[in-house]
């Protein structure tokens, strides 16, 4: 449903526009349009309605009907945008664009050809939504009533599990009774709330019944409920009181109670006891801050535990993030051990000729239990032996559609949950993940841009940033446990994800259903026939015939192989293409998509662009940066909508960049003279930069500059208040000094990176009322000074620090910063700091006194030899409380080899004092 919503969510306005602009239509026409602009609007009411039910439930012909909805929408998109493509001037300016476009429009619709063709299309659209206007009304009285319905919850076997079956149980349910009993003391300690959190099928109810069993008898009273998706709060209330005490509470259900009456009646029994109570399985924070009214904290010594699939719920749920209990992955041994017991007999164990296959299975199931135990019912019939070849087809059938067992249907099921948990917004920005390979690494930047591309991410506020919706999408998919976070920037975002191999099989079944993403892989189940009408393709097997599909109606394509693919370059029938991304694949046939939104040129052989890419009026991404083009042509300063562009290092771009205001990301930008040529370039473009008032990130590099030229470039980027990241690479002697030429930062900045530009020293716009939110800075300079630490250690929220003096490279040499005492840096500074790392400077981590860094883990810095080894330095360390990680650039000088050892046994020495023992590095 959500599918269908998505489709007519872009088209209203757009129906909206075309009525206002008053176009030179038949009138019959313009009826038409409003009849099915209105239409529409109660098919999105009705579809908003119909989404709240699981598909499972719902009749089949409402499916259809939606179905038919979604494809009218696509195909009305498709109309509207043509006309506009072939009426459109590229204006900025509102007013001369509807002036224009009447006059342009009265010219285009002089001929008989062109308004029959719009008319005609316009007319099949109309008759058939009033089609399905009539199909509405019929299901509208049909519509089920939107709650789930009575179904058996399949984990609450994981509540009757007997401990026996139990495999690698053990260090995780001592682990999290340690963080509930640590340092009990009932008359001292309040009440804990320690949360379980973790992705469907992990385990969590598993594991909380098992602490619960093995600590419930230190408690006066206990109870384990369940909340579920669709919470009856009374029920649950009523749940509590009957778990702790089953006599006096006997007839609880057959009372009607108000749910404030019932969280008196629990306040009044809990007072002055000692409770242990789980609360299983919430969904939402609204449901946790009833059910917590109910828990005051006059019962010291208490413990409630909750378990979530979402990170927002657990952290609501407890006063620290501390509290939170994050369920991880069986590792490979306790996996294996699982799978055995579940496949074969005790006695016997795996047979060598099903080791490396059952290891592929294992793999595959990524230390999920649940999927561990499912795959090994395919697998187990008795303790009778299935064959290898039976072994190979389930090793095949995961992330392609598994058989349709029992087992497999109630893991389904599960995972089911969480889908029909998401918003509407978020459905089909998971179901966009069935695009990517199994195990791809998906980088959250270039999935943000194709979420926009596509029409995912979307708002009618025309001052609301795209980028960051989409990026508040990206957060709430790990939050919610669907995707498997990759790594965590110095801005505390998720670089990158990946999704497991269980939710890629449920995403690419339900994607393959709703006809949103066609897969090309080389299995026969993905390649649909050739009458459907395939709209999103994903090449991840050269081995495909796609010149089989048909390409009408396909509005992306993009390619996960290095391999020619068979005429895939033939793209020439995609009329509506809005997603082009290659890697390294041919020079497509023809550059006339009109309604391209992202073009991405992996590897493309070509030297220069076409000059008819001037027309892609819409496209909003273009990325050349993995190409051998040397130059833009001047037609791409016409596509107004352009907010992403990556050009790659020494490409001569045309005048008139300027006029693409909606740009927020400009990488790649050269100024001065290229490695390539002799010849200056784009020197134009430093005094249009100050045109572009929505950059989010620059990043740029300069050859060699005059100072005009320099003085100009900070002046413009002065005027850039919404810039988010800066980044710089210099030349040097190639130009002035650009910090100290009139640079206002924008207080936005994040993230600054400032290489080779050789500051003379630490600039005074980096202080912490210029740069509040600064978390990431990397600058090379020519000196520093000791209050330039005291400055930096001032920035609140920076948490990467890399500070160089240039010339560290020299043999031999290293800069010692002058007077450098521990009393330059205060008690307080460097809060937020996690890495700092020091070269071509003397700075030792005893320069931060007890309290400054708290939560500093890696630090790297640079010492002469002799200077550790005349013990002139105090290597000292044991007062920064995260330390984790100590790497030592230790330079020979003229140092003898003995003194290079001290050297090193004092570094070590003094690592080995720490109470984390730090892990230690030592560069010679």
């Amino acid at each position: 449903m959500e599918l269908a919503m998505l489709a007519i969510r872009p088209l209203l306005p757009k129906l909206g526009s075309l009525l206002a602009a008053e176009f030179t239509l038949e009138k019959r026409v313009r009826k038409g349009i409003d009849t099915l602009n209105r239409e529409l609007k109660l098919m999105h009411a009705a579809l908003s309605k119909v989404a709240k039910v699981p598909p499972d439930q719902l009749d089949e012909g409402v499916k259809i009907w939606a179905g038919m909805v979604r494809d009218l929408a696509y195909h009305m998109e498709d109309i509207i945008d043509t006309f506009m493509v072939r009426v459109y001037d590229g204006s900025s300016n509102p007013k001369n664009r509807v002036k224009k476009l009447l006059k342009k429009t009265g010219r285009l619709f002089s001929k008989g050809k062109d308004h029959h063709r719009i008319s005609d299309a316009l007319k099949q659209a109309v008759a058939q939504a009033e089609q399905l206007a009539e199909q509405r009304q019929r299901y509208e009285v049909e519509m089920p009533d939107t709650g789930h319905g009575i179904s058996i919850d399949p984990r609450i076997k994981a509540m009757y599990t007997d401990a026996t079956e139990l495999v690698g149980i053990e260090e995780p349910r001592e682990e999290l009774i340690n963080m509930l009993l640590q340092g009990d003391d009932r008359s001292n300690n309040p009440l804990k709330t320690v949360s379980i959190v973790g992705f469907g099928g992990l385990g969590k109810t598993t594991l909380a019944k098992t602490v619960y069993d093995k600590i419930k008898v230190k408690f006066d009273c206990r109870a384990f409920v369940s909340v579920s998706q669709n919470p009856d709060i009374k029920k649950i209330l009523k749940d509590i009181l009957f778990g702790l005490d089953k006599d006096k509470y006997a007839k609880i259900y057959n009372v009607s109670r108000e749910a404030s009456h019932l969280i008196d009646e629990l306040i009044e029994f809990l007072n002055d006891k000692r409770y242990l109570i789980i609360i299983d399985d919430i969904w939402d924070e609204e449901s946790w801050e009833i059910i917590k009214l109910a828990f005051f904290k006059k019962s010291p010594g208490s413990r409630l535990i909750t378990t979530t699939r979402n990170v927002s719920v657990a952290k609501a749920c407890c006063t620290s993030t501390d509290d939170i209990y994050r369920m991880k992955p069986l590792c490979d041994d306790v996996s294996r051990r699982l799978f055995c017991k579940r496949v074969f007999s005790p006695s016997e164990g795996c047979p060598d000729e099903l080791l490396e296959v059952s290891q592929h299975i294992l793999k595959k199931c990524g230390g999920i239990p649940l999927a561990i135990i499912t795959i090994a019912s395919l697998l187990a019939n008795n303790h009778q032996m299935k064959t290898k070849d039976h072994w190979d087809a389930v090793l095949k059938s995961i992330g392609r559609g598994l058989t349709e067992d029992r087992n497999v249907k109630e893991m389904k099921k599960i995972l089911l949950f969480s889908y029909y948990d998401l918003p509407s917004y978020l459905k089909p920005c998971l179901l966009y993940l069935s695009i990517y390979p199994e195990d791809h690494l998906i980088m959250r930047c270039q999935l943000i841009l194709k979420w926009i591309s596509e029409g995912i991410v979307y708002s009618e506020e025309e001052e609301t940033s795209l980028y960051e919706l989409g990026d508040s999408y990206f957060n709430e998919l790990v939050n919610r446990s669907m995707i498997q976070p990759i790594g965590i920037d110095w801005e505390e975002k998720v670089k990158a994800c990946r999704v497991h191999d269980m939710v890629l099989d449920l995403i690419c079944s339900l994607a393959s259903e709703e006809n949103f993403v066609t897969i090309l892989n080389g299995t026969k189940r993905k390649i649909p026939d050739s009458q459907s009408k395939a709209r999103r393709l994903s090449v991840q097997n050269s081995n495909v015939e796609v010149a089989t599909i048909s390409m009408a109606q396909v509005r992306s394509i993009s390619v996960f192989t290095n391999d020619d693919v068979d005429q895939l370059y033939k793209v020439s029938s995609c009329q509506v293409l809005r997603v082009l991304d290659l890697e390294y694949c041919p020079s497509p046939d023809t550059w006339n998509f009109l309604h391209l939104r992202q073009l991405r040129l992996e590897g493309y052989g070509g030297k220069e662009l076409p000059v008819e890419i001037g027309k892609l009026l819409f496209l909003q991404i273009l990325d050349i940066s993995g190409t051998r083009i040397k130059e833009i042509p001047s037609s791409v300063v016409g596509l107004r909508r352009l907010m992403y562009l990556d050009v790659g290092w020494d490409v001569k771009l045309p005048s008139g960049v300027g006029n693409l205001t909606f740009l927020e990301v400009l990488m790649g930008l050269t100024v001065g003279k290229t490695r390539r040529s002799s010849d200056s370039c784009n020197h134009h473009i430093v005094k249009e930069l100050c045109n572009l008032t929505k950059l989010r990130v620059v990043q740029l590099s300069w050859r060699v500059l005059d100072e005009n030229i320099t003085k100009t470039l900070a002046e413009s980027l002065s005027n850039l208040r919404k810039l988010q990241v800066l980044e710089i690479y210099g030349e040097k002697g190639g130009h002035g000094d650009l910090m100290h030429e009139g640079w206002v930062p924008s207080q936005q900045l994040r993230r600054v990176f400032i290489t080779d530009s050789l500051p003379s020293t630490l600039s005074a716009w980096i202080n912490p009322s210029s740069l509040p939110l600064l978390s990431c800075l990397v600058i090379t300079v020519s000196k520093v000074r000791p209050e330039d630490i005291l400055l930096l250690g001032m920035l609140r929220a920076l948490r990467y620090l890399c500070l160089g003096v240039d010339g560290y490279w020299c043999p031999g040499e290293l800069r010692v910063v002058a007077e450098m005492e521990k009393s330059v840096v205060t008690a307080d500074a460097f809060p937020c700091v996690e890495e700092c790392i020091f070269y071509g400077i003397a700075i030792a981590p005893s320069i931060f006194p007890r309290g400054a860094a708290p939560r500093l883990r890696k630090i790297h810095f640079s010492f002469l030899a002799r200077w550790i080894g005349h013990g002139d330095i105090d290597l000292s360390m044991g007062h920064l409380p995260s330390l984790k990680e100590v790497r030592v650039s230790l330079m020979r000088g003229e140092a003898s080899n003995e003194v290079l050892e001290d050297a090193e046994v004092a570094l070590r020495a003094a690592a080995a004092h720490h109470p984390n023992r730090p892990v230690i590095k030592i560069y010679k």
